[in-house]
């Protein structure tokens, strides 16, 4: 099962990153993406590591944000691509065959071009604005529910981009399976408990996925 509530971890530094990685585990989530955006391939292997003994401590799933080797290396549980330019074409000969393969998406002609490379699940988005900038179209609600009406598929798709608590039973109605979140976390771990009753009160909470 892919859970419905991803963290996608934020911070100035790598240290930054890897406490709130570790205060989202001691509060409860399933899931962490590593994404930490510094040049040092060296650098970014030792903060993964580091990442890898947290989530281990907690039996927390960990993915690491474009960087296939190092998923590799410390035998995260997978890989995301931020954006399908990202995507190598030969991922799935750099990982392990047990990993997972994400990546995020804006409209359904990404959707489609993610499925088509068989990812375990995608990132839709962004929702709304956040405090990372971006140049790609908010979708909101109206762009949510006009993708997964088109878009028929058991691959878990989530919501990203500026969620918080307050939005998360409207993303579900329009047939998304759960939400990616940064900022609303980060800015307070307890709302991890109120993600979590959310999305399993939802009317999608009898939903399963299977891991490929």
């Amino acid at each position: 099962m892919i859970p419905k509530l991803h963290y996608i971890s934020q911070g100035n530094t790598p240290k930054e990153h890897l406490d709130n990685i570790q205060k989202a585990c001691t509060s409860g989530i399933e899931l962490v993406q590593l994404s930490l955006d510094i040049t040092s391939q060296k650098k970014l292997l030792n903060c993964a590591w580091q990442a890898r003994d947290i989530t281990a401590h907690f039996q927390t799933r960990l993915i690491i944000t474009d960087h296939c080797k190092i998923a590799k290396a410390v035998k995260a549980d997978g890989v995301h691509f931020s954006s399908l330019g990202s995507f190598p074409t030969n991922v799935k000969t750099d990982l392990y065959s047990w990993q997972l393969v994400a990546g995020s998406a804006n409209t359904i002609q990404d959707c489609e071009k993610l499925l088509d490379k068989q990812v375990s699940y995608i990132y839709l988005g962004p929702f709304k604005a956040s405090a990372k900038d971006t140049t790609l179209p908010l979708l909101g609600l109206k762009g949510y529910s006009g993708i997964t009406a088109l878009l028929k598929t058991g691959t878990p798709i989530l919501g990203f981009g500026g969620i918080n608590t307050q939005d998360v039973t409207a993303i579900l109605q329009t047939g998304l399976s759960g939400v990616a979140v940064s900022d609303a976390i980060t800015s307070d771990f307890n709302a991890i408990k109120t993600f979590h009753e959310l999305l399993k009160s939802s009317v999608t909470a009898e939903q399963r996925y299977s891991m490929p």
